[in-house]
């Protein structure tokens, strides 16, 4: 599109623009090293950052233009609201391009499902999905930006921070597939009292679908089981309940901790070998194979794609091997306690006889609860028989070590005040061959130790 076109898509207004006529070629991008030459900037204000310091550098490196909400000396175009501007735009060429869209859904486990699918996909037909966790009313659209004539499937994560945000999203790329995974306690502070208020804003999505539309409910939560009820498409039920069409027999773990299993679908059984740790994966793998399903892939192409799936997101159960044995698994992307138990069993199941080292700081947006919550994680530490347990943070993680503690199960706990005192006390107790688990909310920071720790030899 031209830039005169875009600016009568989203009502903008011109500014330094010598050549109206000129063609946006690439992707939009509202980091301002994440530019692409043909592309557009997109300047939004945060909390921290004005993207609109950064207009003149992104032209330099080959934007188009600016869209801005003021007149900022490059090529711009104007508007009163970016977000609502880059909304409208993804919106206009959703409906010229007109793709499958698929939107996802849930408490936790979106974006490896995410992942997953878009690699099943990939081997079937050209497919666009969500960049690491782009999953909210900027990420959203600036992933169907990316999308073009070619693509057959884009595949949206889409993030619900409180009731009316997947509203707003699936107005901006209606979906014809929906997914909802489960429902949990994440965002819990911000959506209600519990998971029936979780469930009622996650509940959205399906609702958004046409009659023509499918909804894929997860049959081993009743709270997805309950928007049943919400939606006028048709229902297609996955996991491991027998009533489930998509679902996993035969579930074992293998010596590496990766989950294998027989994917069944009406259209028959395959053996499905997953590279990814932790039996919670299992569910995972089955989401995407009946998205998958419902678009008519076969069972053999599903189970192959899934058994070749990487992980793709850094902070998800990432691990990294260092040459004196110590493994460490970074899971520090985000935390909530139903991601926090998984991450913890299946970073024990991975260890096996070796030594475990703990490093757990806060659970974001967990309301009155989140101080038993806490509690909750520090006794799964004792009840797994981790080794040490460093709890980084006042507050609340210091309610984990104190559970930790009285349950008296020989596990060494520590605590620290911040990130780099965790940094520093880890690096002095773990040992050659231990496994490290490094987990907290994402505005924790806790993530850099488990950088640090990857990056150290021990002794």
């Amino acid at each position: 599109m031209t830039l005169n076109e875009i600016a009568q898509v989203i009502g903008a207004s011109l500014h330094d623009v010598p050549d109206p006529l000129a063609l946006v070629t690439a992707p939009s991008a509202v980091d301002s090293r994440e530019v692409v030459p043909g592309g557009l900037f997109a300047a939004t204000v945060g909390a921290r950052v004005d993207g609109h310091d950064y207009a003149a550098g992104a032209i330099a490196d080959g934007a188009v233009a600016v869209l801005a909400a003021r007149p900022v000396g490059v090529p711009a175009l104007v508007v009163e609201d970016v977000q609502l501007a880059i909304g409208l735009l993804a919106r206009h060429l959703l409906d010229h391009i007109s793709p499958t869209v698929i939107g996802l859904t849930g408490s936790v486990g979106k974006t490896t499902t995410k992942d997953l699918l878009a690699q099943v996909l990939e081997r079937h037909a050209a497919t666009v999905a969500t960049d690491r966790s782009f999953n909210n009313e900027l990420g959203l659209p600036l992933t169907v930006l990316r999308a073009d004539a070619t693509t057959r499937y884009l595949v949206l994560e889409m993030g619900a921070g409180r009731k009316g945000d997947l509203t707003y999203l699936t107005g901006l790329a209606p979906p014809r597939i929906g997914l909802v995974l489960n429902v949990g306690t994440a965002h819990v502070e911000r959506m209600g009292a519990g998971p029936a208020d979780v469930a009622e804003a996650k509940g959205e999505l399906v609702e958004a679908l046409a009659a023509d539309g499918i909804a894929l409910l997860n049959a081993d939560d009743p709270y997805v089981m309950g928007m049943a009820g919400r939606t006028r498409a048709q229902i297609l039920l996955y996991g491991r309940s027998a009533r489930a069409r998509v679902r996993a027999e035969d579930v074992r773990m293998t010596d590496r901790a990766r989950p294998a299993f027989a994917l069944v679908t009406p259209a028959g059984r395959a053996p499905v070998e997953l590279d990814l740790i932790g039996e919670h994966q299992v569910s995972n793998a089955l989401a995407a194979a009946a998205v998958a399903t419902a678009l008519g892939l076969g069972v053999a192409e599903i189970a192959d794609g899934l058994s070749a799936a990487r992980r793709r997101s850094a902070g998800r159960l990432e691990i990294v091997e260092r040459p004196d044995g110590v493994t460490v698994v970074n899971d520090a992307y985000n935390a909530n306690p139903e991601s926090m138990r998984a991450g913890l069993r299946a970073v024990q199941a991975l260890a096996g006889t070796r030594r475990t080292v703990a490093v757990l700081g806060a659970m974001g947006q967990q309301a009155e609860a989140s101080r038993a919550r806490h509690a909750e994680m520090g006794r799964l530490v004792a009840d797994l028989r981790f080794d040490v347990l460093i709890a980084v943070g006042a507050g609340d993680p210091l309610a984990m070590a104190e559970a930790t503690e009285a349950a008296d199960q020989g596990v060494a706990v520590h605590t620290v005040e911040d990130v780099a005192g965790a940094i520093r006390l880890a690096g002095a107790l773990v040992e050659p061959g231990d496994v490290v688990f490094v987990k907290a909310s994402s505005e924790i920071g806790l993530g850099a130790c488990a950088r640090a720790l990857a990056g150290r030899a021990s002794g």
